[in-house]
């Protein structure tokens, strides 16, 4: 299984966000520079965090975006079910389009559904408080100097 650039981009901006100071604000712009990723694109990703309740987006001259829960509370395996659009490992996994000829005698939808369920179960287990258990030196990585 791979997730897209989208979900790893979205766990990307929580980490970053994660390195900040109680209180303190960054905005897109910081995090496309830290990451060299589009702000564009970057601009969807943290409006679904928001829309998810997981980032607080402030708008104005002293706006900014930064975490709207605490780290201990955002489960990575949520935010994976959230942001990835199609979690289907195989075309038989899809509630439309199966063309596969042995689906009624398959076993092995069930044990690749197995597999998919341990792999978030693995993820529901980790918090993003546990990916930033180095957070100071995230932080410096994030915020050096040009």
């Amino acid at each position: 299984m791979q997730l897209t650039n989208y979900t790893e981009y979205a766990l990307r901006v929580l980490l970053f966000l994660g390195t900040l100071e109680p209180g303190d604000k960054t905005n897109i712009k910081e995090i496309s520079k830290a990451y060299a990723i589009s702000e564009h694109h970057l601009s969807k990703i943290v409006y679904e965090l928001g829309k998810h309740g997981w980032i607080e987006t402030i708008r104005g001259r002293n706006g900014g975006i930064r975490l709207a829960k605490k780290p201990e509370e955002i489960r990575l395996g949520a935010v994976v079910r959230q942001t990835e659009d199609n979690l289907s490992l195989v075309e038989c996994f899809a509630a439309h389009g199966n063309h596969c000829v042995i689906t009624p005698a398959c076993q092995l939808k069930h044990v690749l559904h197995e597999a998919l369920e341990a792999f978030l179960h693995v993820l529901d287990s980790y918090t993003l408080a546990d990916l930033l258990a180095n957070k100071q030196q995230l932080h410096q990585i994030f915020h050096r100097l040009p």
